[in-house]
């Protein structure tokens, strides 16, 4: 029983202790809380009397001319009409934006389709077959030394030849001032 009375006086005085120390949980402190100033119930405060003037002037502010009206009025139509323009605007590039990315997906897609279709254009094409074809069913023949005729021609695009290319190789020649 004694040593029941002695752990029992121990907790007492441990408690005692723990009252001593504020412990605070979390990782803030908590503020003291401040009472409000209580006003001493000898002095009434009297209220402070304005002049007329002040009063005149007040209730003058708190009423708004009809021009100052229109003036908010119109003020508040344009910034209505600004934000409406502003969200047109907004959705016009959205939806620009979207018909790029369609068309950037179909770009893609159609070269895609075209590189397969030269690929298989390029794959179906046997040069030996046509040369064969060419030397064999039509009688070609390649072009030996004397055959080529290299002539100067006077524009650089291409010539239609009507008659037979001079054996100079000049088709045309400018008249000349001396004779």
């Amino acid at each position: 029983m004694a040593a029941r009375r002695q752990a029992f006086g121990n907790r007492q005085s441990y408690n005692r202790s723990s009252y001593r120390q504020a412990y605070v949980y979390g990782n803030t402190v908590p503020k003291p809380e401040v009472l409000p100033k209580r006003k001493s119930a000898a002095q009434p405060e009297r209220p402070v009397r304005t002049s007329r003037q002040v009063r005149r002037n007040r209730k003058r502010a708190m009423n708004m001319s009809p021009a100052y009206t229109v003036f908010l009025a119109i003020a508040a139509a344009c910034a209505v009409l600004i934000c409406v323009a502003y969200l047109k605007l907004q959705s016009d590039m959205v939806s620009r934006s979207e018909s790029i990315s369609a068309l950037q997906e179909e770009l893609a897609d159609l070269t895609e389709q075209n590189d397969t279709a030269y690929n298989a254009a390029e794959d179906s094409v046997n040069l030996e077959e046509i040369r064969d074809k060419a030397m064999n069913e039509m009688g070609m023949v390649y072009a030996s030394q004397g055959n080529v005729v290299e002539y100067e021609s006077p524009t650089s695009d291409y010539v239609k030849q009507y008659n037979d290319i001079p054996s100079d190789g000049v088709l045309a020649k400018s008249k000349d001032a001396s004779e």
